[in-house]
């Protein structure tokens, strides 16, 4: 289990210990002058009911475990790890969890006008069109670095980050089509299953087989409805998942890169490495480095 997931099944477990009905709880993590990020666990399920909820801000949150559903004006989507949840400011949304127990997000909150001025200032408009951001190769080096911002891993500035979620959700927000066919509910239930596998074994040998017969689809179907349903191919969510939880991994823990790739489900260190450098830009231990996590202890176990 990723250390991201933990503190999820943490109060899952204790949920189950009480009885209680699902609910989210938030903790603020930082804030400033028109902005707020807060870690949001949430430990509803299919058996609670959903009710409708309105933003209070414009919200872009970055999805760090565990599966939903988002319903808004503009559409309904399956929000999976590595995705943007998108809010406009006074607008109602639901969230449901028809196909699985629990999700943790890390919320950022935007005071409407502190918006808009980062919207315009990244050449784009304020408000958003659709609900959600895909997984997305641009979104890993942010995704990864506010994981390890919420673990404990590594020191950053808060005020920085709320401003580069805003200023990238505006931008691959705006190059999105807006949705315009809802799959079907048994699709969605299906790739939320795979989903929530694969979070839970990001290291296992998946293959567009063996994830088709985990959904019951053929191949062909199974790889046309989760694109459809999650934004990308089985084979990038699964690539993304790995690579956003070794980049984790490299600045919260004093682990070899070897091993870190091995673990992470990589053959070798070769293909680690030229992964890691497309997704991040960087090699690993340049990634490591430009935390201030390269120690005499890192450079000696390397």
């Amino acid at each position: 289990m990723a250390k991201i997931a933990v503190e999820l099944q943490r109060a899952l477990r204790e949920r189950a210990v009480t009885g209680a009905p699902g609910r989210a709880a938030g903790r603020v993590v930082a804030s400033g002058s028109g902005w707020s990020a807060t870690d949001v666990v949430c430990t509803s399920g299919p058996h609670d009911r959903t009710f409708e909820e309105r933003h209070e801000a414009v919200c872009v949150a970055l999805v760090v475990a565990g599966t939903f559903q988002y319903r808004t004006g503009s559409g309904r989507e399956l929000l999976a790890p590595g995705a943007l949840l998108l809010g406009n400011s006074g607008h109602c949304f639901e969230c449901g969890h028809e196909h699985g127990t629990g999700d943790r997000c890390l919320s950022f909150a935007y005071a409407p006008d502190f918006f808009e001025r980062v919207a315009v200032d990244a050449g784009g408009r304020a408000g958003f069109h659709l609900p959600r951001v895909p997984p997305l190769k641009a979104l890993s080096p942010l995704a990864a670095r506010a994981c390890g911002g919420l673990i404990g891993g590594i020191d950053l500035s808060w005020e920085e980050l709320a401003v580069q979620f805003a200023a990238t959700a505006v931008r691959l927000a705006q190059g999105l089509p807006a949705t315009l066919e809802e799959p079907a509910p048994g699709a969605v239930a299906r790739v939320n299953h795979t989903v929530r596998a694969i979070e839970e074994q990001p290291d296992a040998d998946w293959s567009l087989q063996s994830l088709a017969e985990k959904a019951g689809l053929s191949p062909y179907h199974f790889l046309r409805t989760f694109q459809a349903v999650t934004g990308v191919t089985p084979h990038q969510y699964v690539l993304r998942t790995r690579l956003r939880l070794s980049a984790l991994r490299l600045v919260s823990e004093p682990t070899n890169i070897i091993t870190v790739a091995l673990e992470s489900g990589f053959g070798d260190v070769s293909n680690f490495n030229r992964a890691f450098r497309s997704e991040f830009g960087i090699s690993p231990r340049r990634y490591r480095a430009s935390f201030g996590t390269e120690s005499v202890h890192f450079a000696r176990i390397r």
